[in-house]
């Protein structure tokens, strides 16, 4: 295992057609990241967003019966334009969160013939934790996220 292949890492890849500061748009800005961060029926309300290493990254998940779930977190790692690495490790600034359960790393270039490149990977802290994360329905969840993330970054 090398630092740049976790050992409990789940990953999506994709080219998207689209330009890459139009994903970046949809990721860094509250208002665009509720209208597809989460596959549909779910949605979210309520998104906040500092953008620098420490600045809080929060997503309110609400589900089609009602369901409720608040995400707080932080980003560890901000590269305009390239990439955003953020955990629920901590719940503000470097307050510890009571179980940390993963890093989320989304990376973005430009893609050769145009489009983006897009990588989103999920890294845990235990394969139970990784495991947990695809019985979930990781694949699926992330696919179809990213496909309305494509769809709203055209409209941009």
């Amino acid at each position: 295992m090398t630092s740049n292949t976790p050992e409990f890492a789940l990953s999506l890849e994709r080219r998207l057609a689209v330009p890459r500061a139009a994903v970046w748009r949809c990721w860094t800005e509250p208002a665009l990241l509720c209208q597809w961060f989460c596959p549909k029926p779910w949605g979210v309300s309520h998104a906040d967003i500092e953008l620098h290493a420490g600045g809080r990254f929060f997503t309110h998940m609400v589900g089609p019966n009602g369901e409720q779930m608040p995400n707080a977190g932080v980003f560890l790692q901000v590269e305009p334009g390239r990439k955003l690495v953020f955990t629920d490790a901590f719940v503000s600034a470097w307050v510890p969160s009571g179980k940390a359960f993963m890093v989320g790393e989304i990376t973005l270039a430009d893609a050769p013939g145009g489009g983006t490149h897009y990588l989103a990977r999920a890294l845990h802290w235990s394969e139970a934790d990784m495991q947990q994360h695809e019985a979930m329905g990781f694949h699926e969840g992330w696919a179809a996220a990213t496909r309305q993330l494509e769809e709203l970054a055209a409209t941009l």
